[in-house]
């Protein structure tokens, strides 16, 4: 039966690799792969000779189609991103929503992911938590630093190494309560680590040690939140009105 199987792969340890994803990438007809160079090496570590085709952010829009219409004439197609599960912050999203529309069955492999382990490494609340992802380089950025800085629930970030210390430096602006975070970087690589302090210790830290590699940053939620703001909203009409009687 053709089916859109969305197949995670090793963030970083090629072990991280499920039996169920590599049955699952052995028995496709076609292997979508975000760099067909990077996926190529984890196929041939694995002994899985399938046709590879490309299917990254600059050829989607284009690509979604074509493929579903190779799934409903019968092919079973696999997408696998460079690292981690397609579509969070990486290819698929299009492809997926494409086939629902279409009515064509998708299967989401359970499998790596970067977030998970930095949060639950973080030592901070993780009962409850929001994925933001990246965030936007310039436009945007500003306004997103202020919306997450009310936010409650601990916060995970995305972010590349040549922007850590903006990210950090935004963080220490915009987050008044100076929040508890978590830094973590090459997850499951050789050179795996995990930093943790307030925001400005971490600016500190890393001001001082160079970023490299992939980042993922958890941010522990402004415990006070949305009353931060009321409150705030709520002394300054206090302030508005004895201004008012005065005149």
């Amino acid at each position: 039966m053709s089916k859109l199987f969305i197949v995670p792969t090793p963030v970083g340890n090629l072990g991280d690799i499920t039996l169920r994803a590599i049955e699952t990438l052995r028995s496709a007809d076609l292997i979508l792969a975000e760099d067909t160079r990077t996926s190529g090496v984890l196929l041939a570590h694995l002994d899985i000779k399938k046709p590879l085709q490309s299917y990254h952010k600059f050829n989607e829009h284009a690509a979604t189609e074509r493929v579903a219409d190779m799934i409903a004439q019968g092919r079973t197609v696999a997408l696998v991103s460079d690292a981690g599960t397609p579509g969070i912050s990486d290819p698929g999203f299009m492809l997926v929503r494409e086939c629902v529309e279409r009515g064509i069955e998708v299967e989401t492999l359970p499998g790596a992911t970067a977030l998970v382990p930095a949060l639950v490494n973080s030592g901070l609340p993780c009962d409850r938590f929001c994925f933001e992802g990246f965030l936007p380089q310039k436009k945007g950025r500003k306004t997103a630093f202020e919306r997450l800085s009310t936010e409650t629930r601990t916060i995970v970030l995305y972010e590349s190494p040549h922007r850590v210390i903006k990210t950090l430096e935004a963080i220490v602006e915009y987050f008044p309560h100076n929040p508890r975070v978590s830094v973590s970087r090459e997850i499951s690589k050789k050179f795996e680590q995990t930093v943790r302090g307030t925001a400005s210790e971490l600016l500190e830290y890393f001001s001082e040690h160079a970023p490299k590699g992939e980042f993922v940053i958890v941010i522990e939620g402004n415990k006070n939140g949305d009353k931060q703001s009321s409150d705030e909203e709520e002394t300054e009409d206090k302030k508005g009105k004895r201004k008012k009687e005065r005149q």
